[in-house]
């Protein structure tokens, strides 16, 4: 059994297993801009399986065996990293989106006829 299957990781607590990873078994981060473009290639890897499960194109067969989860855990692994060079505390980062969208959109989306 995983040492992370019966316990629930926080955002706080991704934030530090994944520095602590970087540190000893990713011996450092690799530079902001690297990882920028380590996030695009991820997302775009998410893109592809998307695009072909939700979307009009089919798959090849190098596709299916790809893990739409994995890939999804491996974009928010690399804006983990980003987030932890660059002094972001995505908790409250994320809060203080929260409240910036509840401000900004408090009615805009009930109001969008194109939603009903």
């Amino acid at each position: 059994m995983s040492e992370f299957e019966e316990e629930e990781i926080t955002i706080t607590k991704a934030q530090k297993l994944v520095d602590e990873w970087i540190r000893t078994v990713g011996v450092r981060y690799f530079n902001e801009l690297t990882n920028t473009a380590i996030l695009m290639e991820e997302v775009g890897e998410l893109a592809r399986i998307m695009a072909r499960k939700y979307g009009e194109q089919s798959f090849k067969e190098s596709d299916k065996d790809k893990d739409m989860a994995d890939e999804m855990a491996d974009v928010l692994w690399v804006l983990i990293c980003l987030a932890n060079q660059t002094g972001v505390d995505l908790t409250d980062a994320l809060k203080k989106n929260f409240e910036k969208k509840n401000i900004r959109d408090k009615d805009r989306h009930l109001q969008n006829k194109k939603l009903r």
